[in-house]
């Protein structure tokens, strides 16, 4: 299987599947000398790992890192960094009334008329659980970006029809649905006790947040940065679709007020007066903040009957029964921030050889 690569300068692999004995991911191409420790990962972990609220699945993962290689008295030594997350809860037995049907919603069809099979507990690598390499790869490059003054910060902006009218900064972090709103919060949680109740599930949208970026990150035809961050987001398996900016609502908009206005500021720096742009024009970053948006698909495994195939092509009905969140959006929050942060590290690192005067900087220091 092909395509569990992502990035150039700094390659990510992740591997392992929902039922195996561990997950994990290589970090490739990653500079030595940045002080890392399982804890600087673990907080992201943390985030994403289920058992934490009713709003998620009752698995019970501790999804405790282990550094294997790659860092040494504390350090990144420029070699591949290996992370490992080892399953301990697997229920595979939950999966076997649905071992020859394909799961309406899910990536079933697809992958078994691809490679002629499937692995029927818990979706193999097409679960969600694969975000767990990501995340852990997306801590240690957001620990980086860090020190380069670049912040990535990510929420839920909306779950149904409930979206949030203001932004609280610590309230993300104190309610389980990662909103930055408390009262929308309030509105999101009964909506998804109501879900719940009728045996349904709901989606929502995730914005992130990248402040610092400077002006010149990114490339001009395929590889534009928003171009690298859509394909960053959309390879998340519930991400049906991607905004930068006024994403969709540019459309709708005209010239004179969708165009970002240029202007000096007190210091003579050149910024834009708007940010319809979300900080990136023609691929490449021009300075502002970079906004981007994931709309989330309400999670298919659901425990109402559904009408389906098997693998016999015969027809009827299922229940999905084991462990499923009712949302994945607050746990896809820190997934969608771990992407950002790999897309711009990757991007910044590479933009270091865009310009001889850059390596001459470099070299004659």
């Amino acid at each position: 299987m092909s395509g569990s690569s992502f990035g150039n300068t700094i390659k990510i692999t992740t591997w392992g599947e929902s039922h195996g004995e561990a997950l994990g991911v290589v970090i490739d191409g990653f500079p030595a000398g940045l002080p890392l420790c399982d804890e600087d990962i673990q907080i992201y972990l943390n985030r994403r790992k289920p058992g934490q609220s009713k709003f998620t699945t009752a698995r019970s993962e501790g999804d405790k890192v282990e550094i294997l290689s790659g860092v040494f008295e504390g350090k990144t030594t420029g070699t591949p960094i290996s992370l490992m997350v080892r399953n301990m809860d697997q229920h595979s037995k939950d999966y076997g009334n649905i071992a020859h049907s394909f799961r309406p919603g899910h990536a079933d069809y697809g992958f078994y008329e691809k490679f002629g099979f499937r692995d029927y507990r818990g979706g193999g690598r097409s679960s969600g659980r694969e975000t767990i390499g990501r995340v852990a790869a997306g801590a240690v490059c957001a620990k980086l970006l860090k020190t380069l003054g670049v912040e990535v910060f990510a929420y839920t902006k909306s779950i149904g029809d409930i979206k949030i009218s203001k932004f609280e900064l610590g309230e993300r972090d104190i309610n389980p649905l990662a909103m930055p709103d408390s009262d929308a919060a309030k509105l999101a949680q009964e909506y998804l006790e109501a879900c719940i109740h009728d045996s349904e599930s709901a989606g929502g949208v995730i914005e992130c947040v990248i402040t610092g970026v400077p002006a010149g990150i990114g490339d001009p035809v395929f590889d534009k940065l928003d171009a690298k961050l859509a394909q960053a987001l959309v390879s998340i398996g519930a991400v049906k679709g991607v905004e930068i900016g006024d994403g969709f609502a540019a459309a709708k908009s005209i010239g004179s007020l969708n165009n970002d206005c240029f202007e000096l500021d007190e210091k003579g720096k050149i910024i834009k007066s708007t940010n319809h742009s979300g900080g990136i024009l023609g691929g490449i970053s021009d300075g502002d903040d970079i906004i981007v948006r994931a709309a989330i698909k309400p999670t298919p495994s659901i425990s109402k009957k559904q009408h389906t195939v098997n693998e016999q092509g015969e027809e009827l009905d299922i229940e999905i029964h084991g462990r499923h969140d009712p949302v994945v959006v607050p746990r896809a929050v820190v997934v969608v921030e771990a992407m950002c942060a790999i897309t711009i590290c990757d991007a910044m690192l590479s933009h270091m050889t865009d310009r001889v005067d850059y390596i001459k900087e470099f070299y004659n220091n």
